[in-house]
This record gives structure tokens, sequence and C-alpha cells, in this order.
């Protein structure tokens, strides 16, 4: 599990025009609705907005909801607990609508995407056969060929290989209309090749891969140009990133880094999620030497305890994430971490649970999520003696959160007093207020103009919320231009 667990509002696809029409005496074709319903991370989010690109060409703009739609895509996550009974559900309600359309008349084309897709295509079908097309996450570059085949086929399209070729090499640019934002995010490696014990993500992501640095530069320009001033970069396991560099060699992300901060306008670099292992000196000394790779990082643990971890197949050890963290803060003393953590996996005991809570105060996290262990079919784990009772999970997942809350709220009341360089994002939720992240990701509001959108300014922390920082500009250069007039 990692930062990116927990469900997000759909990402708006992308509008296109009508696809062109040679003879000019006829009408010309209807523009395609498409609306998609996005589950689970950030790569998802991703995804979806990749998919609506793909479609573009053959005239499918943007759907409000599906009732409107000529094609819904339902992009799933096998990550949290009953997933896929999440997806039948999701299914139940789109199927109500379809029928509805077809007695109207209106085709609609239904497609499940996503994780749940890739590990339960054959069941799907089996238990939904209204559903069109099921596709894998390695697959969606495909998806004009799927849609004529859903045409023409008397059964569902089911794509669900991991093809040889790498789906980047097919996509077509994003569409400007969904980039026009501030913070952008970038996929630029998928796939794990870790297998730890509780996770699907190799099973249905695939084998690591990733992109050639070039494909990644060239879009993060694209995107810079299209206003991002801050990039996510994504992965399964993105500092494992091994993609081909310009010079033929296999680039790291700490080089990917130092490239892509040379992109005129691009302020900000972020990147998740990480594995302890593949944490390298160049990666620490990344973070030490460029202004632009913020200085908050997620590295999940999963675990304070050595045998649960064994357990895991993390292959590390809590002394090594300890130590681990020290040569971060040590190259970069204003870092501030956040985590993951799996209570209740099979085995563990109240020993092994006050590991981790005492490797979270030994540490000290900004922000962390916790989940309760639930199995995964397929999974080594899945499978393993010494359950632990859910009434035992829930206490310790209780007391654990506690405890990241508690450390949560100390840094944020840190933070009251401070300046920091806020990167305003747009206009905050009352009249002449903006907002904008911190260096940190925290959510920042501020009184003034909105055309400060886009840029980082230095403002200073007055004070702090549930969820959310209130600042004041340090200094407002319009309030200068009004005095000076």
């Amino acid at each position: 599990m990692s930062l990116s667990d927990f469900a997000l509002p759909p990402s708006p696809p992308a509008s296109a025009p009508s696809l062109c029409v040679t003879d000019k005496t006829a009408e010309p074709r209807r523009l395609r609705r498409l609306h998609m319903i996005t589950w689970g991370c950030q790569m998802n989010v991703y995804d979806s907005g990749r998919m609506a690109d793909v479609l573009a060409p053959l005239g499918y703009g943007p759907a409000e909801s599906p009732a409107d739609a000529d094609m819904v895509i339902l992009n799933t996550c096998h990550i949290r607990e009953r997933a896929t009974d999440k997806v039948f559900s999701e299914l139940g309600r789109l199927r109500v609508i379809k029928e509805a359309r077809a007695a109207e008349g209106k085709e609609t084309i239904l497609a499940v995407a996503g994780c749940v897709a890739q590990a339960e295509g054959a069941y799907i079908t089996e238990r939904a056969p209204f559903v069109d097309i099921v596709l894998g996450p390695q697959t969606y570059h495909r998806l004009p060929e799927m849609v004529a085949r859903a045409h023409r086929a008397a059964g569902p399209v089911i794509e669900t290989d991991f093809p040889v070729e790498q789906k980047f090499d097919f996509l077509p640019e994003a569409a400007a209309a969904e980039e026009r934002a501030v913070t952008a995010f970038l996929t630029v490696q998928e796939g794990c090749d870790k297998f730890c014990s509780f996770c699907v993500v190799p099973y249905t992501r695939g084998a690591e891969a990733s992109r050639p640095a070039a494909s990644v530069i060239a879009e993060a320009r694209r995107l810079v140009a299209r206003g991002a001033r801050e990039i996510t970069l994504l992965g399964q396991n993105v500092n494992a990133y091994h993609g081909e560099g310009p010079d033929g060699r296999d680039w790291s992300l700490a080089r990917l880094v130092r490239s892509l901060a040379e992109i005129d306008g691009l302020l900000r670099i972020r990147y998740m999620t990480s594995h302890p292992r593949d944490m390298d000196e160049a990666l620490i000394a990344a973070h030490a030497e460029v202004p632009a790779l913020m200085p908050f990082l997620h590295l999940p643990v999963q675990s304070g305890s050595d045998r649960v971890l064994a357990a895991m197949n993390r292959r590390h050890t809590a002394d090594e994430y300890r130590r681990l963290i020290d040569r971060l803060r040590t190259a970069r003393p204003d870092m501030a971490l956040s985590s993951d953590f799996i209570v209740g996996h099979p085995g563990e005991t109240e020993a092994d649970f006050e590991a981790t809570m005492q490797l979270i105060r030994d540490v000290g996290f900004a922000q962390a999520y916790s989940f309760k262990y639930s199995p995964r079919p397929g999974t080594p784990a899945s499978g393993a003696p010494g359950a632990v009772p859910e009434a035992e999970k829930d206490r310790r997942l209780a007391a654990l959160q506690a405890l990241i809350r508690q450390q949560q709220d100390d840094f944020n009341a840190r933070c009251v007093g401070l300046e920091f360089d806020v990167l305003i994002t747009g206009p905050g939720r009352h009249p002449g207020q903006i907002g904008g992240r911190s260096p940190y990701l925290q959510a920042v509001h501020m009184d003034g103009p909105q055309a400060l959108t886009g840029q980082v300014i230095p403002v200073k922390i007055q004070g702090l919320s549930s969820n959310s920082l209130s600042a004041s500009l340090i200094i407002n250069p319009f309030a200068q231009e009004r005095a000076s007039a």
C-alpha cells in the first residue's frame, strides 16, 4: 500500500472535436460522450486522463454523468478490502442506466479497466455479461481497437495480457484541456518486482518497467507549457526508475530529477511511491542539491517489527529504515516524512505492534496512511497462519492512528510563525481568498489576488485548522502597486 491507496474523485476526461467528415454534404457525426469513473491511486487518475486522450480521435468528449454517456469506463483499484464487491455494486447501477438508454435507442459501451479488471477479468464478464470491454492497466493504448471490436462482437472484449510493447510508446500527446492546472501527475514507472507478501501490484501491474527519459522530459515540457508548475512523478516503485537516457544508458530517478529541474518554469518536483531498498545515495544527494525537489518524502515502511517485515518480504529491517531516515535528514535537515503502515498482518503479536509504535515515535512523521491487513487472493500472505482477530486489528489501528494524528498535529503546530514558500494553485473557499501548497504538501489559504496563481510566494503561517494552514502574504505586490499609484 502507498500514499496513493485511497479513493480520489473522478478525473475529468479531455474534450475533443468530432471526427472529420470527408463528404461535405453529409451531416457531421454526433459528438460521442465519455464518462470516466476513477477509483484508487494517483496513477489511476493519470491513466484515466490518458484513456480519454486515446479515445479523443474517435470523437469522444466529456459527459457529466453515465446517463449522458455513449461510453462509460470504470477505472478500478484492487488495493482496498472488498474491491471486487465494490466494482459489482457500481456495475449494477451502471447496468440500469445502460438498459434505460437502450430503451431510448441509445448504445452505451461499458468498460471496466484497471487492477480489478486485470485480476478478475473472466469473473467480471461471467457475473456481469453486459460489460462490453475489460482491459488491464497495461493495454489502454489499444482502446480504439477494443471499441471497434466491441461494436462488432457478440460477446465481451477482454484485454488483460501484459503486452510486449510499452503502452507509452503508442499514446498521443495529452489534450491541452486536461492539463491546464498548476499541479500535474506524470507516470514514469510502472509495476513492481518486490513481491511483498500482502500486495497484488506485481500481479495486476506486472514487472517493473520505466519510460525512456526523453519521453518523460518531453511530456514534462508540455505540462509546463500548459501551466504546470509542480509535477509529481508517479510509479508503483518510482525510485526503482531505470529508463533509457538520451545517451543510451539507463538513467536513475536522481538523474531524471536533475534533468527535469532544468526545465524553465518547472518550480517543484515530487515523486511517489518509493521503496526503502531503492533509496540510493544519488537520490539522497539530489534532495540536498536540487532546490526544486521538495523536502517531503513518502517512504512506506509498513511495520517496525523485523519479524513482520520478514514475513512481508520487505527485505529491510526497522533499523535499516531508521538509518536511511538519518541519512536523508543529514542531507536535507528540513526533510519531512510520510509513510504507510499495516496492522494485523498474519502472525503479528502485541510485541510486534509495539515495535511499530516505537519506530513511529523514533522517526516522527508529518503524516502517514495506515490500514488493517486484509487478504488479497493469490498473494502469499492470504493463506498464512496466525490471522489476527478483527477486533484486535481495530484496536491496534485506532492506537496507531491516534499516535500519527498527534505527530501530524505537532508538525503543523511547529509551522505556525514560520515563513514558507507556497505554490498558489487557485482560489480559496471564501471570496478574496487564494490557496496553495506548502513544500510539505499542506493546504495553505490566505487573502490575496487570483493573479498570483501559478507563482511561488513567500508567506507567513498564522494559524492552523484540522486540515489546513492559514497564512498571510509577506509581500503583496498588488497592494504595493496600489499604494504607489
